[in-house]
């Protein structure tokens, strides 16, 4: 009662609706710039049962905005340190770590077990992964996205409504849409998207009006401006889900968003001969890097230095993190140079290579 008592004087919710809170299961896909608001609201408002998906680790770069973590958290598996945070946030309800990364393989499993799903996710092969298996498992989806200073919120799969491949039927171009590592984010927005996202997901639970089903609220952290923008029902593309419910298990969503170029880590990087490094980030961008078998040539201007580049050699391309890199061994397997690797981590990666070696 003295947990919950700001609730239960609401008469919006009382004693009943705090008794639907706790009875409730979440599933929240992400511990990340989404999830940690996410997850730390459902906690603190007593969410009975709270799942979290995540195989990533807790890195440095993660703590400008995922308020879940601290430096102690670094090198621990995502999942694992939110549920530890999380037990201390709230004792008394039920949380179930992930270590895992989801896949076609254990999704609907997953989504069979909870209520409601959380899209907290930064990719599209994931994002599509958890719209197919919400609509075969019929269960909601609370979904969000941030990109620099705006993000989105949306409610799919609710009561017939709209689904998430209804909006965006077909994925984007491979590379097209940079991640928060490439254009950066601001620390803030995640916590504002995240808890609105908690707000639909307690508002479902509440049975209360107003949910975002249908709806996309665009919000601009720079201006304080949002819009809501209606999404239409697309009965053909759930048909079309549906109509592979037996296969999903094999569904290749990889090859569905065309995934760019396989990556190529440091230590495999390290092992092979007669290397040139590529650094295709712009020139003023940091850490800087100095290699003597490393040239610096701007994404943009790749096609237009083919000379620079040695095809008999193997070359590493790295920018800030890995997404341009990828785009550049795919512009340069066009021009008939196959010898190339995008290097997994990027500059970060290699700098710390580097440490090591003077050390």
């Amino acid at each position: 009662m003295e947990r919950y008592s700001r609730h239960i004087v609401l008469e919006e919710i009382g004693q009943i609706g705090q008794d639907k809170i706790s009875l409730a299961k979440v599933l929240v896909i992400g511990a990340g710039g989404l999830g940690c608001p996410v997850l730390q609201y459902l906690a603190a408002a007593g969410i009975g049962t709270l799942g979290i998906v995540d195989f990533d680790i807790v890195e440095e770069s993660n703590l400008q905005r995922q308020i879940l973590f601290g430096t102690s958290s670094l090198g621990r598996n995502k999942a694992l340190a939110a549920k530890k945070r999380l037990e201390d946030l709230n004792p008394k309800i039920n949380i179930v770590a992930y270590p895992e990364k989801l896949t076609p393989h254990n999704a609907l499993e997953l989504f069979n077990s909870y209520d409601i799903i959380v899209d907290g996710t930064d990719n599209f092969v994931t994002r599509y992964l958890i719209s197919d298996a919400a609509i075969i498992t019929n269960r909601p989806v609370v979904y969000g996205a941030i990109y620099k200073f705006e993000g989105q919120v949306a409610v799919f799969n609710h009561q017939d409504g709209p689904s998430y491949r209804c909006l965006f039927a077909n994925a984007p171009k491979a590379g097209s849409v940079a991640n928060c590592s490439e254009v950066g984010v601001l620390g803030v927005l995640p916590g504002i998207i995240g808890a609105m996202q908690a707000n639909e997901v307690l508002k479902i639970v509440l049975g209360f009006d107003g949910i975002l089903s249908g709806k996309l609220l665009c919000y601009n952290a720079k201006t304080s401006e949002s819009v809501s923008l209606k999404l239409a029902k697309s009965p053909n593309e759930i048909s079309k889900v549906l109509a592979r419910k037996d296969s999903f298990s094999e569904y290749n969503y990889e090859a569905f968003c065309k995934a760019p170029e396989p990556e190529i880590t440091m230590t495999q990087a390290i092992q092979l001969k007669d290397v040139q490094f590529i650094d295709v980030r712009e020139k003023d961008e940091l850490p800087a890097i100095l290699l003597e078998n490393c040239v610096q040539i701007p994404l943009g201007k790749l096609e237009q230095n083919l000379d620079k580049i040695h095809s008999d050699k193997s070359n590493i391309i790295f920018c800030q993190t890995g997404n341009r890199s990828q785009k550049a061994v795919t512009i340069l397997n066009k021009h008939n140079m196959h010898n190339c690797h995008s290097l997994k981590g990027g500059a970060v990666a290699l700098l710390h290579h580097l440490k090591l070696e003077t050390k």
